[in-house]
């Protein structure tokens, strides 16, 4: 932070130095900071400035500033903490960009703050102790919306206000009702829950009863009963009922204006824009409807500034826009990839940072004077996952893929493609990781033939293995870990490249010992080294690499002048690995004889600076919704492992590497299907950050995610592999229980078996509102047939009848229910012929030697669950005694069913 000048509020003194947030709420006139136990409380009649600092691999801090503004704020407050917000700018180098936020319209990156939502309360903020802030407790009921992140708005305690699309709270003294929309969605549903306990924990100090509620049910349940009693009574809400939030319009024209003195815009384009309207020495106000970007140039004064957000203040009021309309501001060189996307052909490549650009150049200038200086900052290339597993290697050629011998699966040619098979032990299993490698010079057909080839190979082994493609020249440390040793030959032997050569002439590079050839060694140990085969041109030299020239009748080992001793012990290693027969001759850079530079067609100019890294300062993550062929984006702000709902699809972009996460409950399911939406999301360049198409992308299932997947979140492996959708486990979570983990995997692929149908597998998406429609995902597991009807969905929350905490009425399930069961003709049991034998049945023997619980601890939603036994057979650990009475029949009956059939009897009595 540069140091305060005596514009700059004292307040703000070391501000943005350390990462986190940082608040300061306008009280008297006057900026305070607020203490960080008071963090996430807002009042309405308040306004606060919160300043987010991130710091980043390189060291240098990223900053975000928003300041909140209360529905009951006053004018001069409101002015008075813009006009902050621009200090604290100016004091932190003009480096933020700043968000103008409204109560009940704040953006998601601001409620990412705060999770899992923020509540404002009546009253303004009091700084000193002691003094009240005119908080006092009542009745609420609120409205809750978002997928992802939640959007809380306090509405009339009403019955007109509930409706079918939003999820509703009614915090009560005693008891907290969540309340369900027949239309909102499942992850809907789920994020309220988080609200709930927030409120419990906060308003209650955890002592309260709280009661789930489904719209359209109430008969039956005492808890209904009691919800409606506080509405006078049931009565339905009609079907037009609109939600608590407005929705926004969407509005594809834009304008741009430039703020000229007295706060006067000027209509400068509309439409497709140009960067160059942009002066430097100006601010312009772009106009997106529901959004409004300020850009401010570099060398605009803070009177400008200001007065450029007086300016639109004014065009809100004047156009008749609503107070709540988004505002960023934004300097020059900050640009957000939103307001980028306005402008035709926005440069995508960005200059160098001044330190960045410095930092290279003095460690290279070091180099050359002999001194061994390291780079700041190097990255860390410990492996992620266990290297010392086994691997195999495939050639793709045509429309086969074979086994490449051993001696020869560190050989790849840059023509070719290969499928890499690695196998490294896990958690208790086995698991295996798949490669498609793309040489440079490969063909197209042969890189379709290598995915094809993956995705089998794939299906047949056990479990999610993780999928990925890579480029040459584009691959992942962790694909070089793997081989520790690799070698890449220019060239290639499959058909279709010797087909190309054939027709169109053009030299065979290929590899051969007879031939002048050269190789850049490059690695980080012995551990993880190549040799890459580059063209034989001096000016594929580069002063920070070692090279192996090979003539055919001299081998010479090129040492670079700004290489390290590390770098020279592998030349070295490469060279023996080669060729053991090879007798290099060691130059030093400059020293060259002519016979090198004969070799390589001329000495000419080659590059001699290490290029400089540019570093990633944080992972990207993305929720794909999938729409008629096209796919929308929304960012994740500050994602953790809860953000993966396993109704979705999701995308980390880490620039460097690309995943695309696919939730066992979503609509996505199919490898291909998966593959497509990453290709899709390479060619957007949402963040326009210039993503090459040749980034390496890894597929990745819930519940087998690699170590260098779950590297970047504070991972918990007991949330990995849960039964049920996101509301269902929520719940669990709530009520204090370890939710249910799934057994074995059999399958190869989220949301559909291997013999399923792709008719299955459509029923098994996730329908337009959200409900899952999907079986039970241990149906998913073992591979029987999807038996939910369009009607019925047994993991929705439709079927559930929980009270989360004690005092909570009896669940569904009980031996009355089960007897209903039994009864119907729809589920009546085949009694099998008397003379079929114990041991013909099926299954018979699944009580054998096995302990025997009650019914009520067996059940999936058991307060009181037993642990350490095997969920898909929970039935055979009943008495015979209770299994007639649950059942209605005996277990040897029941076991001569079909295997479908006993799915059923055991989903309706909770056992499946």
């Amino acid at each position: 932070m540069s140091h305060l000048s005596k514009d700059i509020d004292p307040a703000f003194q070391g501000a943005g130095t350390k990462g986190g947030l940082e608040i300061w709420c306008i009280e008297n006139f006057h900026l305070v900071r607020v203490p960080r136990a008071s963090h996430g409380k807002f009042y309405s009649g308040s306004a606060y400035i919160v300043l987010d600092t991130v710091v980043g691999k390189s060291g240098s801090p990223q900053h975000s500033i928003h300041y909140w503004l209360g529905t009951d704020v006053k004018e001069d407050d409101l002015a008075l903490a813009s006009d902050k917000a621009l200090e604290l700018d100016e004091a932190l180098g003009s480096c933020a960009v700043q968000y103008r936020e409204v109560q009940g319209r704040e953006t998601e990156k601001f409620l990412s703050f705060f999770r899992p939502c923020i509540i404002p309360v009546e009253g303004v903020y009091r700084s000193e102790a002691g003094i009240l802030n005119g908080e006092k407790y009542c009745i609420s009921l609120f409205a809750c919306k978002g997928e992802h992140v939640v959007h809380v708005k306090e509405v009339a305690f009403g019955r007109s206000s509930l409706n079918h699309y939003d999820v509703f709270i009614l915090d009560t003294a005693s008891k907290i009702f969540l309340f369900s929309g027949c239309n909102s969605s499942i992850q809907e549903r789920a994020r309220a829950l988080e609200v709930v306990h927030y409120i419990r924990e906060n308003k209650h100090t955890g002592n309260c009863e709280v009661a789930t509620i489904e719209d359209g049910k109430f008969v039956g349940d005492a808890d209904v009963g009691e919800f409606w009693s506080f509405f006078g009574g049931y009565a339905p809400i009609p079907r037009d009922s609109p939600s608590a939030f407005q929705k926004q319009e969407i509005v594809e024209s834009v304008k741009l204006f430039r703020i000229m003195t007295r706060w006067k815009l000027f209509e400068v384009g509309k439409e497709l824009l140009n960067q160059e309207l942009l002066d430097t020495d100006k601010c312009y106000l772009l106009d997106c409807h529901t959004d409004i970007f300020v850009w401010m140039g570099r060398c605009t004064s803070m009177m400008e500034r200001k007065s450029s957000i007086s300016a639109t203040e004014d065009f809100l009021q004047n156009e008749g826009r609503s107070t709540r309309t988004h505002v960023t501001l934004l300097t020059e060189g900050l640009e957000t990839a939103r307001f980028k996307s306005h402008f035709v052909n926005w440069p995508k490549k960005e200059e160098l940072k001044l330190y960045e650009e410095g930092r290279g150049k003095v460690a290279a200038m070091f180099k050359q004077r002999g001194y061994d200086v390291k780079e700041l900052l190097e990255d860390d290339h410990e492996p992620f996952i266990n290297c010392r597993g086994t691997t195999k290697v495939l050639h793709v050629n045509s429309s086969e893929a074979s086994l490449v011998p051993v001696p020869d699966q560190s050989k790849l040619f840059s023509g070719d493609c290969y499928i890499v098979q690695y196998t490294y032990p896990g958690k208790g299993r086995d698991e295996n990781l798949f490669y498609a490698w793309f040489g440079r010079a490969s063909q197209m057909e042969d890189r379709v033939v290598a995915l094809s080839h993956m995705y089998t190979i794939a299906d047949s082994t056990r479990g999610f293995p993780t999928l990925a493609q890579v480029y040459q020249d584009n691959e992942p440390e962790q694909f070089f870990l793997i081989f520790q040793t690799l070698i890449i030959f220019k060239g290639g032997k499959s058909s279709r490249y010797r087909k190309l050569i054939a027709e169109t002439g053009m030299p065979d590079e290929t590899f051969d010992e007879t031939k002048t050839a050269l190789f850049r060694v490059q690695g980080k140990s012995p551990n993880n080294m190549q040799a890459i085969q580059v063209d034989q041109v001096s000016c594929s030299l580069n002063s920070s690499y070692c090279y192996i020239l090979q003539t055919g009748l001299s081998v010479f080992a090129w040492i670079g002048n700004l290489s390290s001793t590390e770098d020279h012990e592998l030349l070295d290693r490469m060279i023996e690995i080669i060729n053991p027969t090879w007798q290099p001759v060691s130059i030093r850079e400059g020293s060259e004889p002519d016979i090198f530079w004969q070799a390589l067609g001329g000495k000419t100019e080659y590059p001699r600076e290490k290029k400089v890294k540019q570093y990633v300062e944080g992972p990207h993550l993305f929720a794909v919704t999938l729409i008629e062929g096209d796919i929308k984006l929304k960012e994740i702000y500050n994602f953790t492992q809860g953000d993966l709902t396993t109704e979705d699809v999701f995308i980390l972009d880490c620039q460097s590497e690309l995943y695309v996460w696919i939730g066992r409950l979503s609509s996505v399911t199919s490898k291909e299907e998966a593959h497509t939406l990453g290709q899709k999301f390479l060619e957007m360049d949402i963040l326009s950050e210039g993503l090459p198409r040749e980034t390496p992308m890894y597929m990745v299932v819930e519940g087998q995610e690699p170590p260098f997947f779950t590297r970047y979140f504070s991972w918990d492996p007991s949330k990995a592999n849960m039964h049920g959708n996101s509301f269902e486990r929520k719940l669990a979570l709530l009520k204090g229980g370890s939710p249910q983990s799934e057994g074995s995997v059999r399958n190869s692929w989220p949301a559909c078996s291997r013999g399923s149908t792709l008719e299955s597998s459509r029923r098994n998406s996730i329908s337009s509102n959200g409900w899952g429609k999907s079986a039970s995902p241990i149906l998913n597991v073992l591979g029987t047939e999807s038996w939910a009807s369009e009607n019925q969905l047994p993991y929705s929350p439709s079927t559930v009848k929980v009270k989360l905490f004690a005092g909570s009425s009896p669940q569904n399930g009980s031996s009355d229910d089960s007897s209903a069961f039994a009864s119907s003709p729809a589920l009546q049991p085949v009694v099998p012929p008397d003379n079929i034998s114990l041991d013909q049945v099926e299954g018979s023997d699944a009580s054998n030697n096995l302990l025997i619980y009650p019914y009520e601890r067996l059940k999936v939603r058991s307060m009181d669950p037993v642990t350490g036994i095997d969920v898909t057979r929970r039935e055979a650990y009943l008495s015979e005694e209770e299994f007639r009475g649950v059942f209605g029949i005996t277990k040897r009956a029941f076991y001569q069913l079909p295997k479908w059939r006993q799915n059923k009897l055991k989903m309706s009595l909770h056992l499946f």
